[in-house]
């Protein structure tokens, strides 16, 4: 590939990225969902993981699991189409993680989160958080690739760890409590 055709491949997938993240941006803008924090700022890291800011500064300890989304898409596009190129798998995930993200904040599927012990108050995320948590992912796809398999692993699994130590949540917790909520994670996630 000469070098005017891998320019014009990083800006076809640039726009094609930039088209996803305004479509994202737009959809969660007609649902209703605010640009920042209602607080009046964004803050890099907001910590208190069922505080009524979580899901809308730029990051939180949900951050986290959409690194594991990025883990996720890479293995999962690997073993379905191996000889693809690294560029078109990372252009389906990247559409992949903004369809979860507009889903993911639609009304049904926050009042299903809302079932769950640790997002009784929860709202949807901001526009912010949405698209830092769409780069989360991206930035677990990348390091999938780049990082040997077993430590991938390991990374997904100290992450999963980590958070349910941490928050008593996760993505397994998470995907759980969203499919078929179980009162005993919940008794758990509260500390009883």
């Amino acid at each position: 590939m000469n070098l005017h055709s891998r320019r014009f491949s990083l800006a076809l997938y640039s726009l094609y990225a930039l088209a996803l993240i305004m479509a994202q941006v737009l959809s969660l803008r007609l649902m209703g969902h605010p640009s920042i924090c209602a607080c009046g700022y964004v803050a890099l890291w907001y910590g208190n993981h069922t505080g009524p800011e979580t899901s809308q500064h730029l990051t939180d300890w949900y951050f986290f699991t959409h690194v594991v989304h990025g883990f996720g898409f890479y293995f999962l596009l690997w073993l379905i189409v191996p000889r693809a190129p690294f560029a078109l798998r990372l252009a389906v995930a990247f559409g992949l993680e903004v369809a979860w993200e507009v889903v993911e904040n639609t009304p049904f599927v926050i009042e299903r989160y809302r079932q769950a012990a640790l997002a009784r108050g929860y709202f949807g995320d901001s526009i912010v958080n949405s698209v830092a948590d769409t780069f989360a992912a991206i930035l677990g796809f990348v390091l999938a690739r780049v990082l040997p398999r077993w430590v991938s692993v390991a990374v997904v699994i100290a992450i999963e760890l980590f958070l349910a130590y941490s928050i008593r949540d996760n993505l397994t917790l998470n995907i759980i409590q969203l499919v078929y909520p179980n009162d005993f994670i919940s008794r758990w996630q509260m500390g009883r």
